[in-house]
This record gives C-alpha cells, structure tokens and sequence, in this order.
C-alpha cells in the first residue's frame, strides 16, 4: 500500500526544521574542526618553542671554539612566535618577534611575562646546575587570526540562514498569493456556467418566454449548482464535517452528471465492482474531486478520447482509478502536478489537482497519487481511502 506523501507545506516545513538541523551541524562542525586546528598548531609552536629552547642553552654553555652555525640557524628560524627570553629573576635578556612600547616598557614587560606565565606559555632552560632562564612565548599571528576564525565562521552562517529564512519566507507568500489567485478564478469558472445560464433563462422570460416546467427545473437545478459551488468553498477553508455515505451513487451521479458538461467526443465509462461503499466523506467535496479530475482528464485527451473510471475494494480501502488516453504525464512530474500553479494549459492556473490532493488526504485522510503513465498513451490517478465494513 502507498503511504500518504506530506504536502507542500508539510515538506516545506520538513526542509526548514532539516535546514536548522543541518546549520547547527555546521556550526558544531566548524566549531570542532577550528577548535582542533588550533590546539595541533598550539602544540606545533609548543614543540618549535622546545627546539628554540634547546639551541638557546647550547649557545649559552658553549665555549669559543664550537660550531654554532647550525644552532644559529635554529634560532633565526623563528620568525613568527614573540618570545621574550629572561634569567631566572625574569629580567629580559631579549625580546624576538615583539613590539615593545616605547612608554612603560618596563611595566608593559612585566604584565606580559605575568600573562604568559598565567597561560603556561614558558619554557625552562637549564644552562648548567646553578644557572636557569627562561624563554616565554605568545601565540604567533596565525594562531593568533584562528582565534577569530570560528566567529567570522559562525557570522557567515547567520547571515546565510537570515537569506535562506527570507528565501523562503518569500516563496511561501508568493506561493500562498498564488493559491489565492487561483482560488478566486476556480470560483469565477465554477460560478461562471450556472450563471450565465440564469441570465439567459431570465432574458429569455423577460423577453416573453413561457415559463414551462422544464425551464423552471432548469433554473432550480443552476441555482441547486450555485448552492452546492458555495458549500463548496465555504467547506474549503476549515475542517469540513464528514459523513457516513454510500459511495457507489455518488460517484454514479457526479460521472452522470460530468457526460452532459463534456464534449460528445469523450467518453467516460465506469466500472464499480461494489454493491455498495460506506465511507465518511464530504459529499460536495468528493464530488469536486471527480469532476476536477475527470476535467484534467478531458484536457488530457484534447477533447476527444475515453476516460475509464473503476471503483473496488483493496485491503480494506475503496480505491478509485481514473484513467484517460491522453498525452501522459513524465514520471518525474508525478508529484509536481499537485502543486500550486503547475499547468500544462496555455489557459490555466494550476489549482484543480492542488484542491483535489487538499480534499482526500487532509479533509479524508485518503491517498491520491499518481499510479502509472505512458507519455501519448494513458495516465491513472488513484485515489485510496479507509473503508471499514460494518
């Protein structure tokens, strides 16, 4: 059995709690990711600092006669780590890689050296037994830069979710205003016909017509029409009430009543395989859907074809197929046409399959999807809805 796809707005709001949950994955990572960098290049500068350490003692405890060349080199290969060299009493000796103010150098000196020892950024050299100095370092500057990498990071990733909130933001409204745009034609087009012909009955008894009994039944069935197209919308905006009904007549009546409104040319059949189908439905609203998808149907063929309309029961579940020889629909569009605005009609607005997906699965906690196409051959819509047998 086929489980109910979410709607738009459910994978709407499926991709933004997936969107959250992906930034603040981001974030952890980043955050994880600059967190490591930092502490292999503080342990880098350590193990530097140690060598650096190293070849200041042998400078120091050597004679005249050594060859420091090599040591020098060590030593003048520090070009980026500020260390500040002192005896044991933390009188500088030297300073490398540091700008030193020229006011208060001394009590500038001395809060560093306070600082760094804080931070445990200090290094014992051992020049012989009675002789002990020491080498304190800082973060050089890249490290230095990484400290504020994870927050131009995290300002990056703020300022794209504010995007990607607006983003979406917009297309929900733009979405929104286009439901609403083709609700209000749907209601022109479906008050259009019963009106229109009321006016010309009317004209017709004003101009002297006889009103006869089969004009009179005419008039009251367009105004029956009118009625069933408000319940119909007033229906729409809220959680209709659902009602224990018989589907078998239903669906006899709304395919007997869609031959009269379609081109001779197309011929809708049915096939029910039930005596009869209790169901809780809105009956003005199921019938909307039949007529909605018989109409895609009649647009399908191009207003010459045959559509072939099945009910059964199937584990439990009344399905309804509706089957047209039309163009088809490309697999990968399946799901697109019950979206708001997808048309296929150079005179459309893309409303119908939207309403008609809203109406069984929201309102009847059914299922329509899509069931097969062969692009120029035939498509199928079923519709799948609980049954419970009395």
């Amino acid at each position: 059995m086929k489980k109910r796809m979410p709607n738009i707005y459910e994978r709407r709001e499926a991709i933004k709690i997936a969107f959250v949950v992906v930034s603040v994955l981001l974030v952890g990572a980043f955050i994880f990711i600059s967190n490591s960098l930092m502490k292999s290049l503080e342990a880098e500068e350590r193990s530097k600092m140690e060598i650096w350490a190293e070849a200041t003692r042998q400078v120091a405890s050597s004679d005249l006669n050594s060859d420091m060349s090599l040591v020098l080199k060590v030593i003048e290969s520090n070009t980026t780590i500020p260390v500040i060299h002192t005896d044991a009493a933390d009188s500088v000796l030297w300073i490398v890689n540091m700008s030193i103010p020229t006011k208060d150098t001394i009590t500038y000196l001395d809060k560093k050296i306070r600082s760094l020892k804080q931070k445990h950024n200090l290094i014992q050299v051992d020049i012989s037994d009675e002789t002990k100095q020491f080498l304190y370092y800082d973060d050089s500057i890249l490290l230095k830069r990484l400290l504020y990498y994870p927050y131009i990071q995290l300002l990056i990733l703020a300022l794209f979710i504010i995007i990607a909130y607006y983003a979406f933001s917009s297309s929900k409204k733009a979405e929104q205003n286009q439901v609403w745009v083709g609700l209000s034609k749907e209601t022109a087009h479906q008050l259009g016909t019963p009106i229109s012909s009321l006016i010309a009955w009317i004209e017709y008894l004003r101009t002297g017509g006889e009103a006869t009994s089969e004009i009179l039944t005419d008039m009251e069935k367009d105004v029956v029409r009118l009625n069933t197209i408000a319940d119909r919308f007033s229906k729409i905006g809220s959680q209709p009430k659902l009602e224990t009904t018989d589907l078998v007549p239903v669906l006899e009546e709304t395919v007997a009543y869609m031959r009269k409104r379609v081109s001779s040319k197309v011929n809708i059949t049915t096939k029910i395989n039930m005596e009869s189908a209790p169901v809780d439905i809105s009956k003005p609203l199921f019938e909307w859907v039949i007529e909605n998808l018989c109409k895609n149907s009649v647009d399908a063929t191009a207003g010459k074809g045959s559509i072939d309309i099945t009910m059964s029961e199937i584990d439990d579940r009344i399905v309804i197929e509706v089957t047209d020889n039309g163009k088809g629909i490309p697999k990968k569009k399946f799901n697109t046409v019950f979206q708001p605005g997808y048309t296929t009609k150079k005179r459309g607005w893309g409303l119908g399959l939207t309403l008609v997906k809203r109406i069984i699965e929201e309102y009847h906690t059914g299922l329509i999807y899509v069931k097969e196409s062969v692009p120029g051959s035939r498509t199928t819509f079923r519709i799948e809805l609980p049954y419970h047998k009395s």
